[in-house]
């Protein structure tokens, strides 16, 4: 290993315990003074032009290459390391469908296996080539070979087949498979044998066009497609309304034959058997012995085949419940071996089976829910039930189920498979029937994942009482909407107020909550009446410093009996006799200790995704501060990742989603990369009694609030800014061609940044603080559009996401226009900003405020603008509605237009496209973030980035 980093990038006091090995010779860009350190430590580039040298560094073994170790790593992993873990887990996967056959080395001869490349195995494999690190092909045999780095494809393929044949030996060992004398020994044991030269190469030649064979005949696939015989004849579901168990029920075994590059050339085998198989004829002339030797290879996997394979032309099969059971649990075997497999819609929406909950009150308390009327101590009968989907099942179909002879079932007019075990689970579980716990203990069965004495998670909670309507999410609609507290200055809307006694129900409790309203829904308001409405000790808020005046005004301007005391900068703490402490994310990350030292009553978090990175250490520091009721505010409970919600909620209520590995593991792992709405479903469950969103896109929510019209302006680039587009671009492929590692993707994001800057001004990308007039199509679009809006006597918000630009904006538009211009941006202090958001909306002359996204983007009131422009994107579409939301939110009298300016035929343009397709997270589960845009390859942010003809318009 090759201290300074090449090629794992470990510091070279940390190396990891290992077996150590001889030292290796590596060839690496070096200059007089060593060699180069990897790019991944960061450091500053070494002057000198480099040259490959050999080295000679020291080789340590590191015992692991899992991804879920990752956090137990004490170093860096390079790239290269990355690369190296995608080989093995290709070659492992070839070997674990049967991807490889037996070949011969006519040298000794020796005995070998190798890996078929066909279809979506051969492009995997190119794509591997493609991106190999240079950093792998850097090891020589000798110092002194300093020759030109050996080729990639002899290199990998080298690699690959090493591997392909290790791991099948080692399957094979662990099988305890022995076979015959000879080659066939030697493939299952040492690879070298005994042959006459001449019988040697003639089994290596037999063996090679069997692989030959094999790689072209895989330009067509055997197909299975399985339905039921009632779809087939367009009959309707059945909708017994209990499960009929397995039985003689028709199914159709369909074969087919499929271009392994073209899916959608499918042909029956009955058209097969006719001659008719006009969609296959480019890649191949003999499809009818292709179907033949197919069946008769899958009837290996699937043994029931052999009964088709019984007639001279076979083109499908009659099976019943339990034949296609059978079937569908090869189905997983034949599609790894290769074989195309077609199965119904429903096999692939498979919901799994849950417990149910139904609770009772012994004394219910009221038709309706209080805050008064909860206690965790009450006691609640409940009885235990299962559930599929989230229906809970009927005693009926519970029989039925115990009766089944096949997890294969119809219930409620569709077919279901349920697993064998978990039915079992459930069922044995169902046989302790039912009784009484607390409401604190019911509270606990409700998690992510179950306690241990329960076989199943609970996903389903009915009933009767304040329990059952919180833990089903009915709390909002059941709960009696509190009284308007006294002191409370102004009217509280009505979802305002159920907010409020959503908040005051937990409240009382000592649960705590997360109120993830919409931005500009109010949630100040709402926090305020409950500090009102119950005064059990003091509070301490936590909030960006952009918003921390905007609290104050707000405390003075609805709660004015309340104590305030504000904590900022080097201010000494004082926390006696306040009903309300105000201080910063920065400030409390400070005096972390003095706040831990003191008894809170309540500990919120505004803008709590400031907190989202649960091993920062402002979410540690938070941690550790001692509260009743934890509360959290936030407009974006997800921006990027689930692992986001989580460090929210685990600050809300700790312990509620289990711990961040196991999360990751059963929830933002399924629903992030697999998109499983089972688990989202389970997700959202487990958060439900504990968060509440409201959208202002809801009818139901705010009835006042004005329209708000999106209007995208593609703009031209003037010939000066394509001129500096095409060289970011040239600049951009050279560094790419001096680098061969994968980390070149940080050349390419660089360059996009370079292009956005180019977009907007060629004086931002420049920046030689040259004038800004004719040179940019962006700002002739922007003084149109406040040109038009000023002459309305309308005012404007301006958004970029670069503060330089800011600065040259600002005295450029108030020269042109005449009117007041204004600039907030990160380095503007408290009372500047506070000074400047008051003048801007008290002053009754239309003007022009511009700001920097990450300073003005959250927590402001700038509602005397009714337009709003987004300069440049932020290409993270919840931070530019954030920023949106400035403007439009409660307090607006006008339509809202928000301007977006994308310039034609650019990397802009591409991705405008790319955020309306693109899905949203959170959607399924409570943001929206720009992390996509980082797991898009090199080739795909390439093509992102071309420059159209179309975009120059002078």
């Amino acid at each position: 290993m090759a201290r300074g980093g090449h090629p794992f990038a470990l510091p070279a006091a940390r190396l990891p315990v290992g077996e150590r090995r001889a030292p290796a010779t590596l060839v690496l860009p070096s200059t007089s003074a060593g060699p180069l350190s990897s790019p991944q430590l960061g450091l500053a580039p070494r002057r000198g032009s480099p040259k490959l040298r050999p080295w000679q560094v020291p080789v340590v073994e590191v015992p692991f290459v899992d991804e879920d170790l990752a956090d137990e790593f004490d170093g860096r992993r390079a790239p290269s390391v990355g690369w190296l873990v995608e080989l093995c887990s290709f070659a492992a996967d070839l070997v674990r469908r049967g991807r490889v056959l037996p070949a011969v080395l006519p040298a000794g001869p020796v005995a070998r296996w190798r890996p078929v490349l066909t279809g979506f195995d051969a492009i995997h494999h190119a794509d591997l080539l493609r991106r190999m690190p240079a950093a792998c092909r850097a090891e020589r045999a000798r110092v002194g070979d300093v020759a030109g780095l050996p080729a990639a494809d002899t290199l990998a393929a080298a690699a690959l087949h090493r591997l392909v044949d290790g791991l099948v030996r080692t399957r094979l060992a662990l099988a305890g498979v022995r076979i015959g004398d000879g080659w066939l020994a030697a493939l299952t044991g040492e690879p070298e044998f005994t042959a006459a030269p001449a019988l040697a190469d003639d089994l290596a030649e037999k063996l090679d066009a069997w692989h030959a064979d094999a790689a072209s005949g895989a330009a067509v696939r055997l197909c299975f497609r399985l339905s039921h015989l009632a779809e087939l004849a367009d009959e309707p579901d059945a909708t017994d309304p209990v499960p009929r168990p397995a039985g003689r029920d028709g199914w159709l075994l369909e074969f087919l034959l499929q271009a392994v590059d073209e899916p959608s050339a499918l042909v029956a085998a009955a058209d097969i058997w006719q001659d008719e198989y006009a969609p296959l004829r480019r890649w191949t002339r003999h499809p009818q012995e292709r179907l033949l030797a197919a069946l008769g290879r899958a009837a290996r996997l699937y043994p029931d085949l052999g009964q088709a394979l019984r007639v001279p032309r076979p083109v499908d099969m009659v099976l019943d419940t339990v034949e296609a059971h059978t079937f569908l649990s090869h189905a997983l075997t034949l599609a790894e071996a290769g074989y195309g497999v077609l199965l119904p819609t429903w096999w692939r929406e498979q919901q799994s089976l849950t417990l149910a909950l139904e609770l009772r009150e012994r004394d219910p308390v009221a038709p309706v829910l209080r805050d008064e009327a909860a206690d965790l101590a009450h006691l609640v009968d409940y009885q235990w039930g299962l559930a599929l989907g989230g229906r809970v099942l009927t005693e009926a179909e519970l029989v039925d189920l115990a009766r089944a002879q096949v997890s294969l079932v119809r219930l409620r007019g569709r077919w279901v498979h349920l697993d064998p075990e978990r039915l079992a689970a459930g069922l044995k579980f169902l046989e302790r029937g039912g009784g009484s716990m607390t409401a604190g203990h019911a509270l606990k069965m409700i998690r992510l994942l179950p306690p241990e004495e329960l076989p199943l998670p609970v996903t389903a909670v009915g009933g009767k009482g304040w329990l059952a309507d919180l833990l089903s999410g009915e709390l909002d609609r059941r709960l009696e909407l509190l009284p308007q507290p006294e002191g409370l200055r102004g009217e509280l809307r009505p979802y305002q107020r159920r907010g409020f006694s959503w908040l005051a129900f937990l409240d009382s409790l000592g649960l705590g909550a997360c109120l993830a309203d919409d931005m500009g829904l109010g949630k100040t308001v709402q926090l305020l009446a409950l500090l009102l409405h119950r005064r059990s000790g003091p509070a301490l808020l936590i909030c960006p410093l952009s918003v921390l005046g905007n609290w104050q005004r707000e405390a003075a301007r609805f709660a004015p009996s309340l104590t305030v005391r504000v904590l900022h900068g080097g201010e000494k703490p004082s926390f006696v006799g306040a009903d309300l402490v105000l201080t910063t994310y920065a400030t409390a990350l400070r005096v972390t200790d003095e706040l831990a030292a003191f008894g809170w009553d309540r500990v919120v978090l505004d803008e709590a995704q400031h907190v989202k990175n649960s091993t920062g250490a402002m979410a540690k520091a938070v941690r550790r501060l001692p509260a009743r009721v934890r509360i959290a505010l936030t407009g974006t409970p997800v921006e990027n990742r689930l692992a986001e919600l989580w460090s929210i909620l685990d600050f809300v209520n700790p312990g509620l989603l289990a711990s961040a590995h196991t999360f990751r593991a059963r929830f933002a792992v399924p629903v992030e990369r697999y998109g499983d709405e089972e688990a989202a479903a389970r997700l959202r469950a487990a958060t439900r009694p504990f968060l509440l969103r409201r959208v202002k896109s809801d009818p139901a929510v705010i009835t006042d609030l004005p329209d708000k019209r999106q209007v995208r302006h593609l703009c031209g680039l003037t010939t000066e800014q394509a001129t500096l587009y095409r060289a970011v671009l040239e600049d951009m492929k050279a560094r790419l061609g001096e680098s061969r590692d994968k980390w070149n993707k940080g050349i390419v994001l660089a360059a996009m940044t370079k292009l956005k800057q180019a977009c907007v001004h060629p004086a931002l990308l420049l920046g030689d603080g040259s004038p800004l007039p004719g040179r940019s199509g962006k700002l002739e679009r922007l003084e149109e559009i406040l040109d038009s809006a000023l002459a309305e006597g309308e005012s404007v918000l301006c958004f970029t996401q670069f503060a330089k630009f800011g600065a040259m904006l600002t005295p450029h538009l108030a020269a042109r226009f005449g009117v007041p211009v204004r600039y907030l941006h990160g380095g503007t202090t408290r009372a500047d900003r506070d000074d400047m958001v008051a003048a801007f909306q008290e002053d009754q002359r239309p003007g022009v405020f511009v700001l920097s996204l990450k300073a003005g983007g959250t927590g402001l009131n700038l509602t005397a603008a009714n337009h709003v422009v987004h300069v440049d994107r932020w290409w993270n579409p919840a931070t530019e509605a954030q920023a949106t939301d400035r403007a439009f939110r409660i307090g607006q009298r006008r339509d809202v237009q928000v301007h977006t300016l994308v310039c034609l035929g650019t990397v802009e343009e591409r991705i405008d496209r790319l955020l309306v397709d693109k899905g949203v997270l959170a959607s399924r589960v409570v943001g929206n973030g720009e992390g996509w845009l980082t797991a898009l390859d090199t080739a795909e942010l390439r093509e992102l980035m071309r420059l159209e003809p179309e975009a120059v318009v002078d």
